[in-house]
């Protein structure tokens, strides 16, 4: 069963409280069980032979069993309680950090609002159903075999009612499972669209209000509720029929017992005591078989949630991200002119040199990937460089020509297709990912800014900085000028995605999150696009001086931002169609050339500015 197979860690965990209450439970049916017994005692003896000390006595002792009941019950509701909101809380946590544990290429197999319902709304039907199996799965069949014991006890004649009346049940209930599932699984997956229309609604409502596309949204909007509700009163209608039908068939089984029950009453071979103990066992039984029914609808609706969730959690982490024994860096060749008189002034056994020599280093080696779901098309295609350590790679090329999607390999967001890509001269395959990623800071192309203060959002970078931090990579950012010009400067508060600053303003506190983590490796993919020049200028300049130390990437479609770079790669289809200097590019590479004639002009070549 596949929820048990994902729920083996919880049933570890609360297996002791799980049959805590079951206990309980066992303890309020028993007492259940044991009312219609004494109740036909009471009509059967004490009014037949109007022994009133015989019925006071067995009054107070079913007031004693409805107490003793009633006390389970609670008790059981509780425990029930406070258990399954405990297995909730954690499972949706665990899930949550798979999610963060998955490699991009393991996520966008998911569409975002897929992944919320299942963190949302799959995962509080399970929870219920295990709240369930605490407080009615385990009492219902308690009390519809317990019935059967006493009503056999009672009268065995009657008791073949039975035989006709529950495979009839058990059929419908197990027809009932069969319809059913598969509507439940489409109504899941219905949500899912409601909610990926909702998000992608919220997050782009400045542009259907500016394109005036109110109609278009409403009717795209009521398409997908429609389907949602379109299958789940489908699914409800068929759900419907069943339990009805487990009430017809129960209560047809009453109308046989009383009629039956009648002519042996009327012959002599049955008491009227026994009759209302045998019609109350059937009414428990109809009640029981009712909550099976009831809990058989929550398991086919949690089976399939549960099923939504393990295919999550049953993704494997990529081979980067399950980590791995960092080895010990070597130095290898490769070094500048720089480096390597800096070397020859120390022992080759100084580790703190040869650490200063790697720190930073990253190296592609016949490096190619392709997307999944691509038909295998390569993305990158045998991508070999290095980026020495301290140097700064500027990264240009055309739209669409792999420039993101190289420093997404850095990260291990991606796993590649062939090659090796290595930093600090170790294959990050073999790296630990939140080591390869503590050293790596980056400024993505796509801002994000989360709700909260602007100290917040450049702390995340380092979370226990100081202030004093803060405003120091926020002057090397160009963004302490216009914080200082908010009303409450640092503590002003942030709407969700940073919606009351400028893109320009959102690039800037990117930036100085990025820089207050100190990192080995700062990437900085196309994160000036809505900085004016001037802007932009001040921000290069500084950072020459905060990142002297820093191994720097920088994506940019400008080619004024990478021109002073120590060595600038090109890119074209992806694949490297030129790497060098500024001045060996404009020799050698006609790619680099276009770019430059189309930004620049072509009398800035024929001037000769281009030196």
């Amino acid at each position: 069963m596949i929820i048990l197979k994902f729920l083996k860690k919880y049933i570890k965990k609360y297996w002791k409280p799980f049959c805590l209450a079951v206990a309980c439970l066992t303890i309020e049916a028993t007492c259940d069980l044991l009312q219609p017994t004494i109740m036909s005692k009471i009509v059967d003896i004490g009014v037949k032979n109007r022994d009133l000390d015989f019925v006071v006595k067995m009054s107070f002792l079913m007031l004693g069993v409805t107490a003793m009941g009633a006390l389970g019950a609670v008790s059981r509701n509780i425990i029930a309680s406070i258990v399954s909101q405990k297995f909730g809380t954690e499972l949706r946590s665990d899930l949550f950090s798979k999610v963060q544990s998955l490699s991009f290429e393991k996520i966008d197999k998911y569409d975002g609002a897929s992944l919320v319902t299942r963190l949302t709304n799959d995962i509080t039907l399970v929870q219920n159903f295990v709240n369930g199996l605490m407080r009615i799965f385990v009492k219902a069949p308690l009390l519809c075999i317990g019935s059967l014991i006493m009503a056999v006890r009672l009268n065995a004649y009657m008791s073949v009612i039975f035989l006709i009346v529950i495979p009839v049940i058990v059929l419908l209930i197990a027809m009932n499972m069969k319809i059913g599932y598969p509507f439940f699984r489409k109504i899941q997956k219905a949500l899912d669209n409601v909610n990926s229309v909702m998000r992608e609604y919220l997050s782009g409502v400045r542009v259907v209000k500016a394109f005036n596309r109110f109609n278009y949204e409403t009717k795209r909007f009521k398409k997908t509720n429609e389907e949602l509700t379109d299958i789940s009163t489908r699914g409800m209608r068929v759900m419907a029929i069943f339990s009805p039908g487990i009430t017809l068939t129960v209560n047809l089984g009453i109308v046989a017992t009383l009629w039956i029950g009648g002519i042996r009453v009327d012959r002599g071979n049955m008491q009227v005591g026994e009759i209302i103990a045998f019609t109350n066992y059937m009414t428990q039984i109809l009640f029981s078989l009712m909550m099976i029914s009831h809990v058989f609808n929550m398991f086919v609706r949690a089976k399939a949630s549960a099923e939504r969730i393990d295919e999550v959690f049953s993704e494997g982490n990529s081979p980067i991200d399950n980590g791995g024994a960092t080895a010990k860096p070597m130095v290898t060749n490769g070094l500048n002119k720089k480096q390597a008189v800096l070397k020859e002034q120390f022992n080759s056994k100084d580790t703190t040199m040869e650490d200063s020599l790697v720190k930073g280093r990253i190296d592609f080696h016949n490096v190619s990937f392709s997307y999944a779901g691509t038909s295998g098309e390569p993305v990158l295609k045998n991508i070999s460089f290095s980026c020495l350590p301290g140097e700064t790679l500027g990264i240009i090329g055309s739209t669409g020509s792999g420039k993101t999607t190289l420093v997404n390999l850095i990260n291990g967001f991606y796993n590649i297709s062939s090659g090796s890509i290595k930093v600090n001269n170790v294959d990050i395959k073999t790296m630990d990912i939140k080591t390869l990623r503590e050293s790596i800071a980056l400024v993505p192309q796509k801002i994000v800014l989360f709700s909260g203060t602007i100290r917040d959002n450049i702390k995340w970078g380092k979370e226990k900085a100081t202030l004093e931090e803060v405003v120091q990579v926020a002057q090397v950012a160009q963004a302490h000028d216009f914080i200082s010009t908010q009303p409450k400067g640092y503590d002003t508060i942030l709407g969700q995605g940073g919606v009351n600053l400028s893109g320009g303003q959102k690039q800037r506190i990117s930036i100085a999150r990025a820089l207050i983590k100190k990192p080995e490796i700062l990437i900085l993919d196309d994160c000036t696009s809505a900085v004016d020049v001037t802007t932009e200028e001040k921000i290069r300049e500084a950072l020459k001086q905060y990142s002297s130390n820093l191994t720097s990437i920088i994506i940019a479609q400008r080619i004024t931002s990478v021109m002073n770079t120590d060595r600038i790669l090109v890119l074209e289809n992806g694949e490297v169609a030129g790497l060098g200097k500024h001045e060996e590019l404009m020799k050698t590479s006609e790619v680099y050339k276009d770019i430059f004639r189309s930004q620049i002009g072509k009398e800035a070549i024929n001037n000769g500015k281009e030196a």
